[in-house]
């Protein structure tokens, strides 16, 4: 039998040992080591540019929430990602205890994805669902690392003309969704993956901020008083 899995006698050991030797895993680790030390200096940018765009946006979800509205999310590829994720973090629960918080990803159902893909063409799947689940006193929230995305900017187009408050979450280029936009977290960036890691990284903050409002409320509507 040709031994193709093992790398013959030497077994897998053998075939790693060539594919990577000492200098390669060192020259591994000082990549590594950049690309951490990239996303913490970007992370660091934010909190000194983005604190207030980022409690602003806690504010406008937990208002809306309070009053019965929806958060709607979406997005494309790894920002799609995003809205499911933070979606089901408001759906169900991130650190404690509290009433479920409507949110819904507009990037899950791949029968309405396909229906209105084919019927109305791909930049209008998300336009067409804020038109049918879109009301006043709901939050949209636009997903860009780009900022240009058609689909995500005909979303919140058509959440502007309901009268929907809108988020948009971009990078250092993304003018075309931060000029649609109430509030928009811009990441100082051009890089996608460092600002799709603030991106979440930034969810994650507002959604813990938010849950507090209605842990603090008694798993019931957040009031004035859970603002200070």
């Amino acid at each position: 039998m040709n031994d193709t899995t093992t790398g013959g006698t030497n077994g897998t050991h053998a075939v790693a040992s060539a594919a990577a030797g000492p200098a390669d895993t060192a020259a591994f680790e000082a990549d590594l080591r950049r690309i951490f030390d990239d996303s913490i200096a970007v992370k660091r940018a934010v909190v000194d540019q983005q604190l207030p765009v980022l409690a602003a946006i806690a504010r406008l979800w937990a208002d809306a929430l309070a009053r019965g509205g929806q958060i709607l999310l979406f997005g494309n590829g790894g920002s799609a990602a995003d809205a499911q994720h933070l979606a089901g973090e408001l759906v169900s629960r991130f650190l404690v205890e509290r009433r479920a918080l409507a949110a819904v990803a507009l990037t899950t159902d791949t029968s309405i994805l396909t229906a209105i893909g084919n019927d109305y063409g791909f930049d209008r799947v998300f336009a067409r669902q804020v038109e049918a689940l879109g009301r006043p006193g709901d939050v949209a929230v636009g997903i860009s690392t780009s900022g240009r995305s058609p689909n995500v900017l005909a979303g919140i187009d058509a959440a502007r003309a309901l009268g929907l408050a809108t988020v948009g979450f971009t990078g250092a280029g993304g003018e075309g969704l931060a000029e649609r936009v109430d509030v928009c977290f811009r990441v100082p960036s051009r890089h996608t993956p460092r600002i799709q890691e603030c991106h979440l990284a930034a969810g994650h903050a507002v959604c813990e901020i938010v849950e507090r409002v209605f842990a603090d409320a008694g798993h019931g509507a957040a009031d004035g008083r859970a603002w200070g």
